[in-house]
């Protein structure tokens, strides 16, 4: 899905900014091996250390399409409490009076696919994802190496208050969206942003609350940006973006961040859906639609053309899966007779 992963050490700059090359020392990965005596020395892939399938979808849902993402469900508390006020107030949601609604006349149509997001509407409904993941937090679980006040991302004083005062949604918002656009990084990426930054809330058993959400956030950009795009931003890249951060401090928080998702940097595509569709439904239920636009000619008739196209593509891919069935058969059929001619 992208380029391997690797800590930029070198103050130099980045291909993907049109910047000079320069080496990078490699870091080493180093995983237990297990000596079997029949199949002798081997190393141990990801998949034989996952939990059993029951224990696994509710422990590890970045992992598993079936299992509920952790933000629609902190978010569901305030949703609930949003539509309960409505009813009793008799009162009609904003968003609703300014939604789109198609007609026999027009259609209205988002330009968001699961492949091709929108890059701004994502952006926000991670930023949001996030905003509930801290608002409802269980408590507040951290560790030294993502505490602002510990390792600041800029000079300008910590306020005292920065472990019990929870951002704001336009916070977080801002924060993303700087690094998303300096850096140009894909709404793809966001999402899975999103997917590491839960796992590493489940794997490393901790929570992202006011003082560790900026460093969790940056680490869970950095590492998607570099899993996702072929031309990733290098760790010096971020330096620049962010001024007063070292290159030592981004290499130290990358290291962590890998150890603590046990170096599982895997995104089934089955997961980035499921996480897709549920900020779909994030949006929804805070009246962040999506842009809509008026269903065109043109656009219709290249909606018409991609359906053809994977029409055609799937007949093809029965008749194919027709063939080796009738192959089978036939093979089958082979054995049965010389058994019986024997």
């Amino acid at each position: 899905m992208g380029g391997s992963v690797s800590c930029c050490i070198s103050p130099g700059e980045s291909p993907k900014i049109h910047r000079r090359e320069v080496e990078l020392e490699e870091c080493p990965i180093t995983t237990t091996e297990d000596v079997s005596e029949d199949t002798g020395t081997y190393l141990q892939h990801i998949s034989d250390r996952e939990l059993p399938d029951e224990l696994a979808q509710e422990a590890n849902p970045s992992d598993h399409p079936r299992a509920s993402t952790l933000f629609l469900n902190k978010s569901q508390t305030d949703v609930r409490e949003k539509r309960k006020s409505n009813y009793l107030n008799h009162q009609m949601s904003p968003g609703l009076l300014t939604k789109k609604y198609s007609s026999c006349s027009t259609i209205f149509i988002d330009d968001s696919t699961v492949s091709q997001p929108n890059l701004k509407s994502t952006i926000k409904c991670v930023a949001l994802a996030i905003y509930y993941h801290i608002k409802n937090r269980d408590s507040n679980r951290s560790l030294d190496i993502f505490d602002e006040k510990k390792h600041p991302l800029s000079r300008e004083k910590v306020p005292d208050d920065y472990s019990v005062v929870d951002p704001e949604h336009k916070l977080i918002y801002r924060f993303i969206r700087t690094l998303f656009s300096s850096a140009q990084l894909t709404a793809e990426c966001a999402i899975v942003t999103l997917v590491y930054l839960e796992r590493l809330l489940t794997y490393a058993e901790m929570d992202i609350c006011p003082c560790n959400w900026k460093r969790i956030v940056l680490g869970a950009i950095l590492l998607a940006s570099k899993v996702w795009d072929d031309q990733a931003v290098w760790n010096v890249d971020y330096c620049q973006i962010l001024k007063d951060i070292t290159v030592e401090d981004m290499n130290e928080m990358e290291r962590h961040f890998l150890e603590l998702l046990q170096f599982n940097i895997n995104v089934p595509a089955s997961v980035y859906a499921k996480y897709y569709f549920d900020l779909r439904s994030l949006a929804d239920d805070n009246n962040l639609s999506f842009p809509l636009e008026p269903l065109s000619n043109k656009r219709a008739q290249k909606l018409e053309a991609i359906s053809r196209l994977c029409e055609d593509k799937y007949k093809d891919l029965s008749k194919a899966a027709m063939r080796r069935s009738i192959s089978a058969d036939n093979l089958v059929g082979i054995k049965n007779s010389q058994a019986v001619l024997s």
